[in-house]
């Protein structure tokens, strides 16, 4: 029961980044912006959070230090992504060439930055971590079900599914989700009923930046002390998801958690004894997750359910 534990709980860590960002991706998509720039918005989000934390880790420490780092997380993915929001909105630019732009940008600007900030010169941001729970008030205590969600946690786990509740109220209970779906798949007819679209757009691009800063954040925090300006591809791996989930929430929980567990397994493989006992390269269970999306979205991409002005942009005067 042990090992059955360790890997839940391991696949919580890799699957509620993947499920933030892949929200995240979900809004700008939804409004009609295609976002391929939540790699770089990671990037930035991690590197604005674990910078706060290991400038003020001799002053601060435990929850309240990370909830101030993941506030400064998403205002930096909030501003990285008023570039891709300005460049596909307002410019009308190629939305493909924007998003990866901010994705080529991301890690050069801010190992230069970590360069500059640091007296040694160095660009690696190191940090303490003092934000794990070893067990919930109460919750941790519950069979079974405690020591897999309520122990050894954090409380960006919580903060995750928080964030998928209220996403499904925003985009399906709200005045503002039904413009922003009106937006994704028929622009011209939601702005002949007075929606402004190019707001619209801006704001479901704004959001897709802060969660994908949070996002970054809760990726790195749990998985390591050392940020080194990579997110290891985890932003096209939510994208991935945000295909393979066809734009639902709902969907996109499932497969944030089917990819979480593939991560898991790939870098927790020595702890089962079914996985340790094969004499299998190392380097085979770390491609694992990748060819499995690979496969999956080979299938799924056939009955795609993308918003249909998704990657097109809006010309008011071209109706």
């Amino acid at each position: 029961m042990d090992t059955l534990y360790f890997i839940v709980q391991q696949t919580m860590f890799f699957s509620i980044p993947l499920l933030l960002v892949a929200l995240g991706g979900l809004f700008s998509e939804k409004s009609g912006v295609s976002n391929v720039a939540l790699d770089g918005m990671m990037i930035i989000g991690a590197f604005a959070g674990t910078f706060f934390i290991g400038r003020t880790g001799d002053t601060m420490s435990g929850q309240g230090q990370l909830l101030l780092a993941l506030l400064l997380a998403a205002v930096a993915g909030l501003v990285s992504s008023l570039l891709l929001a300005f460049s596909s909105v307002t410019m009308k630019a190629n939305q493909i060439i924007g998003g990866t732009a901010i994705n080529m940008i991301a890690p050069a600007l801010t190992v230069y930055i970590a360069r500059i900030a640091s007296a040694q010169g160095t660009q690696q941001v190191q940090f303490n971590n003092t934000f794990r729970i070893a067990s919930v008030p109460v919750l941790g205590k519950i069979p079974v079900i405690g020591p897999m969600f309520f122990q050894n946690t954090y409380i960006t786990t919580y903060i995750g599914f928080g964030v998928l509740a209220l996403s499904v109220f925003v985009l399906y209970k709200t005045r503002f989700g039904l413009r922003l779906r009106a937006c994704g798949e028929k622009p011209e007819a939601a702005d002949a009923a007075g929606v402004n679209v190019y707001a619209v757009r801006y704001a479901g691009v704004l959001i897709s930046g802060i969660l994908g800063g949070i996002g970054g954040l809760v990726f790195v925090v749990p998985t390591t002390t050392v940020f080194n300006h990579s997110v290891y591809g985890y932003g096209f791996l939510a994208l991935a998801v945000l295909i393979f989930g066809q734009w639902e929430p709902k969907r996109i929980l499932f497969a944030s958690f089917f990819f979480g567990l593939l991560k898991a397994i790939s870098n927790a493989y020595s702890v089962i004894p079914a996985l340790s006992s094969l004499k299998v390269p190392t380097e085979f269970y770390k491609i694992i997750p990748f060819i499995c999306t690979l496969i999956l979205l080979t299938f799924t991409s056939r009955n795609s359910k993308a918003p249909k002005a998704s990657g097109v942009p809006y010309d008011k005067g071209k109706r």
